[in-house]
């Protein structure tokens, strides 16, 4: 297994880890007293002695309190209250571009969460570029040399956010014979560019600049106030203010690129917010992640919710 995300894991794990493989591994969880468990390629797995299999069995490693302790330690540097801003937003990004997500007693102060302690729960979210994923789907969200305003839609798991970074690359490096698009990025939970101390782990592209931690609505504001971005890229579209931000953008000049959880078009179509905006076309491409057995496949629709045409890995 890969050094960056080993040294985030408490010694007793690591050692059993080592000569796991993970180049399909996207998320290792860690509980309290419970077996520990590897996703690798939208399926499950235990660690049993050190061999990763589909059943848990009487030798699963089982996940001690002392191992979410250590692991947290070693997250943390050592520092756990230098990380209280991220405690409280329920997740910590590391070198690499890592994001842990945590789970434990929430605290509050003055109606707002302040921090999390007697953490039991870790799910370590492993950060990896699938460059190149999105060159089928980019051909589709060109007309006449301009980029079409875009929705992904998935339910979660199913790759839309892998998806989006790599349109943000090959749109912001340039398209086969169209130059590239300044790109400006809302990255809030920072998920697109995984930034470390400001700056982007993952290749985001040339034209690119990125706004990390910053609500979704804040930043696509202060983007098209103050960077003149061609593009704006948005993961996981929220709730209504989220939608009249996009829509400022729009109306300003900007195209849009953005993800949203759903199961289909007709389903986003009775949400408050964005079924209005689809009502009024303002998204002009569609785009429909899933998978199919070990699969990886993009429907694409037009504005008036046309089938166009489909991409599989």
């Amino acid at each position: 297994m890969r050094k960056d995300l080993l040294h985030l894991i408490a010694l007793d794990i690591r050692t059993r880890l080592e000569n796991i493989p993970d180049e399909e591994l996207t998320e290792l969880r860690l509980r309290t007293d419970k077996p520990m468990i590897l996703r690798m390629n939208q399926e499950e797995y235990f660690l049993n002695g050190k061999v990763l299999e589909k059943e848990q069995k009487e030798n699963s490693y089982m996940v001690k309190e002392a191992d979410i302790k250590e692991t947290m330690e070693y997250i943390t540097n050592y520092s756990l209250y230098a990380f209280n801003d991220e405690l409280r937003k329920g997740y910590i990004t590391v070198s690499g571009g890592h994001r842990i997500g945590i789970c434990g007693r929430a605290v509050y102060e003055n109606g707002v969460i302040r921090t999390i302690r007697n953490i039991q729960a870790l799910n370590i979210r492993v950060s990896r570029q699938i460059l190149g994923c999105g060159e089928k789907v980019s051909d589709f969200l060109i007309e006449n040399g301009q980029f079409q305003n875009t929705l992904i839609l998935s339910r979660p798991g199913m790759g839309k956010t892998t998806l989006l970074r790599d349109l943000v690359r090959i749109f912001s490096d340039g398209i086969k014979n169209i130059h590239g698009f300044t790109i400006g990025v809302v990255d809030e939970r920072s998920e697109i560019a995984s930034c470390y101390l400001g700056k982007p782990q993952n290749n985001v592209g040339i034209r690119t600049d990125v706004l990390d931690c910053c609500q979704k609505r804040d930043g696509m504001l202060m983007l098209v106030r103050s960077m003149r971005p061609d593009i704006i890229a948005v993961d996981e579209i929220g709730d209504v203010e989220d939608c009249h931000a996009m829509e400022y953008a729009a109306l300003s000049g900007c195209n849009i690129l953005a993800t949203i959880h759903g199961n289909s078009l007709e389903e986003l179509l009775h949400k408050k917010g964005i079924g209005e905006l689809m009502r009024e076309k303002l998204f002009e491409r569609y785009v429909l992640c899933g998978w199919n057995g070990s699969k990886r496949y993009q429907y694409i629709y037009n504005e008036n919710f046309e089938w166009m045409g489909e991409c599989c890995d």
